[in-house]
């Protein structure tokens, strides 16, 4: 069947979204009813996400039910939801359009004149962010769809009026080769979702096939430093503008301060000083974040140095370095890495903040990722001075009796790590409680419910 195009709904059809809760779904269902459409959609249980969308007029089902789906034009459905789910199986029965949420955020894309894909093993949610502060400072009201909770937006999604659409492009299942970007950006590649992928050789072959999507209709923004990334487009002849630390990409970064914390530095296109910017939110991967946002606004029309200043006013999502409070005197804070990379480049950041103790409590997220990662994450945490691990958050997966997180506490403190593996959320509460002080920074890190310990 070919791909699902908007036209093929009359006015104010019928949208039913299957798992309408989910993050990227509910936004989709926000686009969906600005545009007219009448909007229904299910989900395991009401949340403050459903809540919204039925102030907004959605009519939403709790649980899911062959009824639900009754009347639908089209019925859209997340990658979580099997075939044998009662409503799939009723909107095959009544012959209702049947789609996948990537397929018909591809088919929205196409609304747009410019449209930005934010793809890349890490860092999609914090320059979608960067990109909607940098873009609605300048005016351009766009519309944004992020992978987490934005405080300038009020939430994952804003419906704008122009011709501009930025939202993340996840590689998983291969969902982002359904979009439809004029510009993919691309932040890094590295292994990771290998309960899908076979390896970085297949992961390096998607992403090619996502830049490819611009072929002739647009541009490719790419981290120039990265290895994978050049395999992936060499030989391409996309039109691939490159961004990095120095100077041998299209733009760099120089003069790198920080203070407190938090970088400070000029923005360079070529031998041209763009603008200045100091950063709200800390670390090396957040200018690299930086240069990339540049870059975008440049090729969509915007001022470099007007984009700057949108940039300078971010703070963060939700779950990225975000404080949640203090216990005796300690910053606690609530961090969604859960790949090695990320955890690195977390703590890294944290190193440049005045502290006494660097204690991190991390929950692995799915066997799969914690089993073929398992050497990266040994030496993920060198930079703790103490490591708390605790189970594995088995998001959409079963045990597989082999992948054990006491094993894995076990193996890095062996290499000297202040490591140990505590089950219970309620145990490592009572232990934080009784050994940190004031300087220390502790980190409850993942991408579970790891952040409802200390919160």
């Amino acid at each position: 069947m070919k791909r699902f195009a908007i036209n093929e709904l009359k006015d104010k059809a019928h949208i039913h979204f299957i798992g309408i809760g989910g993050i990227s779904m509910s936004g989709l269902a926000h686009i969906a009813l600005s545009r007219g459409y009448r909007v229904t959609g299910s989900d395991r249980a009401r949340s403050p996400i459903t809540d919204r969308l039925e102030q907004e007029g959605a009519v939403i089902y709790e649980g899911h039910d062959a009824k639900n789906v009754e009347g639908a034009d089209l019925a859209v459905h997340t990658a979580a939801v099997k075939d044998d789910n009662p409503e799939m199986a009723a909107a095959k029965a009544q012959g209702i359009r049947l789609i996948d949420r990537a397929e018909f955020l591809g088919a929205v894309m196409k609304l747009y004149r410019h449209t930005v894909g934010v793809a890349g093993t890490h860092g999609k949610t914090t320059t979608t962010s960067m990109l909607a502060h940098a873009l609605i400072y300048a005016g351009t009201d766009p519309t944004i769809s992020v992978g987490g909770e934005l405080d300038l937006i009020g939430g994952n999604i804003r419906c704008g009026s122009s011709d501009y659409f930025v939202t993340e492009a996840c590689e998983y299942t291969n969902s982002f080769l359904k979009f439809s970007p004029t510009i993919a950006l691309i932040t890094n590649i590295e292994e990771d979702h290998l309960d899908f992928f076979t390896g970085i050789e297949m992961i390096r072959d998607s992403f090619r096939s996502f830049a490819e999507l611009t072929r002739g209709i647009g541009k490719v923004v790419a981290w120039g430093e990265d290895e994978n990334i050049r395999i992936a487009l060499d030989g391409s002849g996309l039109d691939v503008i490159t961004y990095g630390m120095t100077d041998a990409n299209d733009y760099h970064a120089e003069n790198i301060v920080y203070h407190a914390g938090y970088p400070s530095f000029d923005i360079y296109r070529g031998e041209s000083r763009l603008c200045h910017v100091s950063l709200n939110v800390p670390g090396d991967h957040n200018i690299l974040n930086t240069l990339a946002t540049i870059a975008v606004c440049e090729l969509l029309g915007v001022d470099a140095a007007e984009a700057a200043k949108g940039i300078e006013t971010f703070k963060g999502t939700h779950r990225r370095f975000e404080k949640k409070g203090f216990v005796n005197g300690a910053v606690v804070l609530d961090d969604y890495a859960h790949h090695p990379t990320e955890i690195k480049a977390t703590l890294k950041a944290a190193e440049a903040f005045p502290h006494k103790r660097i204690v991190c409590i991390f929950q692995p997220h799915t066997y799969s990722r914690t089993r073929t990662l398992w050497n990266d994450f040994l030496t993920a945490f060198d930079a703790a001075d103490e490591l708390i691990v605790t189970h594995i958050y088995a998001a959409r997966e079963k045990d597989d009796g082999v992948t054990s997180a006491e094993k894995l506490a076990s193996e890095i403190a062996e290499r000297g790590i202040n490591a140990k593996y505590m089950e219970n959320f309620s145990d490592i509460e009572e232990y934080i409680k009784n050994t940190a002080s004031e300087g220390d920074i502790i980190f409850t890190m993942g991408a579970g419910d790891v952040t409802n310990i200390l919160s």
